[in-house]
């Protein structure tokens, strides 16, 4: 990569490393392949950083959340999915799906004993964060 590119092409260039690291990626469990579908939808949130910033895990995870402060906050403020049915698609095996599916079709309010899908989808979100800040540091180890 030239020291004279100019911003918008580094920040191009190091988003479209980030993706192709995330989908050479390859997930084991139902789980870790949503999240790393969160983590892929994720990295939009970071065209607005300057080439730079990606030095600084703080400045890329502040990105990433978008004004949220939290993931809980971005999960419950729309940001991400926001239909129980949809992710739960995302996250569970077909069997851990047909488990909280009710007869009628419709997907369970509580993912688990603690967890409504929102608590659930903000987890799988601090997932796929940690696994761009993971990504980066790779990519920039590598530079």
């Amino acid at each position: 990569m030239s020291a004279t590119i100019t911003t918008e092409q580094g920040i191009e260039t190091m988003t479209r490393t980030i993706v192709s690291h995330l989908r050479d990626y390859r997930p084991r469990s139902a789980w870790d392949r949503g999240v790393r579908d969160y983590a892929i939808e994720l990295v939009d949130n970071l065209q607005y950083l300057y080439a730079d910033d990606f030095e600084s895990p703080a400045v890329v995870e502040r990105a990433l959340l978008n004004g949220a402060q939290d993931w809980q906050q971005y999960s419950e403020g729309g940001c991400s999915l926001f239909y129980d049915q949809d992710i739960a698609e995302r996250l569970c095996s077909p069997s851990e799906l047909r488990r909280v599916t009710y007869k009628n079709g419709q997907i369970r309010d509580m993912a688990n004993s603690r967890e409504n899908w929102i608590d659930v989808q903000a987890r799988a979100l601090d997932q796929a964060a940690r696994l761009i800040m993971r990504t980066v540091r790779s990519i920039n180890t590598n530079r």
